[in-house]
């Protein structure tokens, strides 16, 4: 596959602070590709590099091919982003937000249309923006990041402050744009459960250094227990539930346990057996999902503390 955005050798310091260290990925066509560590790690310094709003004291970043720093206004041409919360009017709808972007970047109101269809909000376009949702807020926000077709969509964190419906919605689009649309998607997120749900790939940061770029599912491979997942249960009884785990996976497999719920590392082999044992033993089962624990945590699981995992 062609690459859509390349970032080389990335180097950003703050005084005597360096920022980023030689930080270099790939995000190809079509793909979603998660930038992954945890905050503070320098995530969203590198994403305003890759648009323009700071610049790097070395490096090259290639947006479609063309040099970011040797060509700015070509390369911007190819990108589009969101860096926070969208900046939209609350009093206009979201048509009339999207229509005042188009006309001073001179993007004809077909192209509108196309956008408002991609993001799913057609139903929705022409209602205040003050009355949508903080996801429809955000859909409405990655259309204006599109409306001039950019070959690459960046998003710094887009989940935050979004409830569990309004992080499916985003990530089924995100997943359309990529896969249907094939527009190649840059997403960051301090959130491993989250990358796990969207992205094809994924690098992970910390401390200013990219320290591995990897699959989904090597990434899941990668911890001393193989196949096994982090699971969040959510029962009646925690105690009761966790001894079902220890009987059936081992002691090693319940990472935590209290306030009504079980943290367990499970192969999805093993899953059917241990939700079985629990409802076996009379436990009222609330619900069962990927853990959604920080990558603070998780991270230091993966790396062997920071360690290279490439």
């Amino acid at each position: 596959m062609a690459a859509a955005l390349e970032v080389r050798g990335v180097t950003k310091s703050i005084g005597r602070r360096k920022i980023l260290d030689r930080v270099s990925f790939t995000v190809e066509e079509g793909e979603i590709f998660g930038f992954l560590g945890p905050n503070g790690a320098g995530k969203t310094t590198t994403i305003k590099i890759i648009l323009g709003m700071l610049s790097a004291d070395a490096g090259e970043i290639r947006i479609g091919g063309v040099d970011l720093r040797a060509h700015y206004e070509q390369a911007m041409r190819k990108i589009g982003g969101i860096v926070e919360t969208p900046e939209l009017y609350g009093y206009l709808t979201g048509y009339q937000n999207l229509k005042l972007y188009a006309d001073l970047r001179g993007v004809p109101q077909t192209r509108i249309r196309q956008v408002v269809s991609l993001v799913r909000m057609t139903d929705r376009i022409n209602e205040k923006v003050k009355n949508y949702s903080l996801g429809m807020k955000q859909r409405i926000g990655v259309a204006l990041s599109i409306l001039h077709s950019p070959q690459v969509l960046v998003l710094d964190e887009p989940t935050n402050g979004l409830d569990p419906a309004g992080i499916k919605e985003l990530r089924d689009n995100l997943k359309y744009l990529a896969h249907t649309a094939g527009m190649s998607v840059l997403v960051s997120s301090h959130l491993l459960s989250e990358m796990q749900l969207m992205c094809d790939r994924v690098a992970i940061i910390d401390k200013g250094t990219v320290i591995g770029v990897k699959r989904l599912s090597e990434l899941e491979d990668t911890g001393s227990t193989g196949q096994a997942e982090l699971f969040c249960l959510e029962v009646a009884d925690a105690a009761a539930a966790a001894r079902c785990a220890i009987a059936v996976l081992g002691e090693q497999a319940v990472l935590s346990e209290g306030d009504g719920k079980v943290e367990v590392r499970v192969p999805r082999s093993e899953i059917n057996a241990l939700l079985s044992a629990v409802i076996a033993a009379g436990v009222p089962i609330y619900s069962f999902a990927p853990s959604g624990r920080s990558l603070e945590e998780s991270f230091l699981e993966i790396t062997g503390g920071g360690g290279d995992i490439a």
